[in-house]
């Protein structure tokens, strides 16, 4: 068996390293501010195949473009309205994609065979160094197997893909954690077509419109199964007032809990990781947890719901696509999951509690076997 990719720190003979790499078709593990890409050369239409076979993505699946700064639009995308301008201008190097209508030159393998392409320009001082460097577009999407939780470190990358990597970069524990938002421009109006870090109040505030909800006939972009970012336990979403409910129904099971620090609920789950209850603090620390308790051995994790406020959508999105899996026991490829129709908070509006100051960061902490006779009697409210 080969020795699984090396993960280097940037300097300048690594960078020379990297670029070899992908100059030559190979793949890279790229920090990004969001979560690890899978990094090719966007042109190459091998190098893009083997994104493809590595993570196991079904084709037709269209990738992300990455590039070094906005200047770089005009080789990729056509027809580009004055809003993506603005949205560049205000947000990039950021967590946020545009969806454009392609130049071109642009192949097939990194669209999907659509008219449009997906574009970014990430602020990690190692992808911007890498990037510019490099000087076209790297097609990189999350280095991990597709549907499987994304990476936030370079650990995670070596763990899911081995020696199936050329070489990792590292780059420390991404910044967000989730993947970025993505806005469609290709149509009449822009549109939300995931939810990310950027939210919809923020874009409305710099085009003086509210993005409308993406629909059947958007452009397809990733992260849009409905069933993805899925551990290989069972996932589910529970209320804090059911979680002795379910312990009850899962006698026997070993089962985990993922709960937010305001709620700490005390139940004899195997084991037990808490989050902070700030939307942007959680996100962060979300796909590091689940991997954790994963890797633990859970049958079955059960996630405190988080609240329903707007700065939770992108976190919401996740874990609903998480469990989609375990609640209907089957994949399907698209599309609108519960963050649909709740995509701005109106100005002036409060926002909820739930997103209060953070406290100290999580801990993991192992307990005995499910005893639901343990837990305290749920609570009222």
């Amino acid at each position: 068996m080969s020795a699984a990719a090396p993960v280097c720190e940037i300097s300048a003979e690594v960078l020379e390293q990297a670029l070899a790499v992908l100059r030559a078709g190979g793949l890279v593990g790229l920090p990004t501010e969001t979560v690890y890409g899978l990094a090719a050369d966007a042109d190459q239409p091998e190098a893009v195949a083997r994104i493809y076979q590595v993570k196991g993505r079904p084709a037709g699946h269209p990738l992300i473009v990455h590039l070094a700064g906005a200047a770089q639009l005009a080789d990729w995308a056509r027809d580009i309205p004055e809003a993506a301008f603005l949205l560049a201008r205000a947000f990039w190097p950021g967590p946020l994609t545009l969806v454009l209508k392609r130049a071109p030159r642009v192949i097939d393998a990194v669209t999907g065979g659509q008219d449009t392409v997906a574009l970014r320009v990430p602020s990690h001082p190692v992808a911007q160094q890498v990037l510019a460097a490099f000087g076209g577009g790297l097609a990189a999407p999350s280095a991990n197997r597709f549907g499987r939780i994304s990476p936030t470190c370079a650990a995670h990358v070596r763990e899911d893909l081995g020696d199936a990597v050329d070489l990792i970069l590292e780059g420390g524990t991404c910044e967000v954690g989730l993947e970025s938002t993505i806005v469609d421009l290709s149509g009449e109006a822009p549109a939300i077509l995931r939810p990310g870090r950027i939210s919809a109040l923020e874009i409305e505030a710099v085009l003086a419109q509210a993005p409308a909800e993406g629909g059947p006939a958007a452009p397809r972009v990733p992260g849009s199964a409905q069933s993805h970012y899925a551990p290989r336990a069972a996932l589910k979403l529970v209320p804090r007032v059911r979680f002795s409910e379910e312990l009850a129904r899962h006698r026997g099971q070993r089962v985990a809990v993922l709960a937010l620090e305001i709620s700490v609920p005390r139940v004899a789950a195997a084991v037990t990781r808490i989050l902070p209850a700030s939307a942007t603090l959680y996100g962060r620390q979300l796909y590091a947890s689940l991997r954790a308790l994963d890797a633990l051995g859970a049958d079955l994790i059960l996630v405190e719901t988080p609240p329903a406020g707007p700065q939770w959508l992108a976190v919401r999105d996740r874990l609903a696509r998480a469990a989609h899996e375990h609640a209907t026991g089957s994949r399907s490829e698209r599309h609108a999951l519960p963050w649909k129709g709740d995509t701005r908070r109106r100005a002036g509006a409060a926002a909820p509690a739930a997103d209060a100051e953070p406290g100290e960061d999580s801990a993991l902490a192992p307990l005995p076997e499910s005893d639901p006779a343990a837990a305290p009697p749920a609570p009222s409210a």
